[in-house]
């Protein structure tokens, strides 16, 4: 059957980031919805974000498009143009290679909820504001490429 149900789908919270840029993420909770439903060429996740919590490090991808729709709660989208408001019903795009570092943030006292359209490491990330870069299929490394 097409329709998931959220309630069988695993919630973690769980980051690839080291440690030293961590704790920005620790208030977010989310489920990989591509895989229960047997999707394979892009993925998709239900996110939610606790009262503080962020997205993301704010970043860019070289070679993956990102889509956001927000389901409930508010949250503020940080990007290279500022600060925007996200409320439900609103969307985000973020087309591959367009060098705008990007992060949903939490700055209210509920939780807010969204659904990202994207495709999970798929190739090089940039973190403007960190000395962070992921390099597709090799990890997270600082930006002169030394090892975390």
């Amino acid at each position: 059957m097409p329709k998931l149900d959220l309630d069988t789908i695993p919630q973690t919270n769980a980051t690839g980031y080291p440690a030293e840029y961590a704790d920005a993420v620790e208030g977010r909770w989310y489920r990989r919805l591509g895989p229960a439903g047997g999707l394979t060429e892009y993925g998709v996740s239900h996110v939610t974000l606790k009262p503080g919590a962020w997205s993301s490090q704010r970043h860019w991808h070289e070679g993956e498009d990102e889509f956001v729709v927000m389901l409930a709660g508010e949250a503020v989208l940080v990007d290279d143009s500022g600060e925007h408001p996200m409320r439900a019903g609103d969307c985000a795009a973020f087309p591959k290679g367009e060098r705008n570092g990007h992060v949903l943030q939490n700055r209210s006292a509920a939780d807010c909820v969204f659904v990202a359209v994207g495709r999970p490491a798929a190739s090089d990330c940039h973190y403007p504001d960190i000395d962070m870069h992921l390099v597709a299929g090799e990890g997270f490394r600082r930006k002169d490429g030394s090892e975390f």
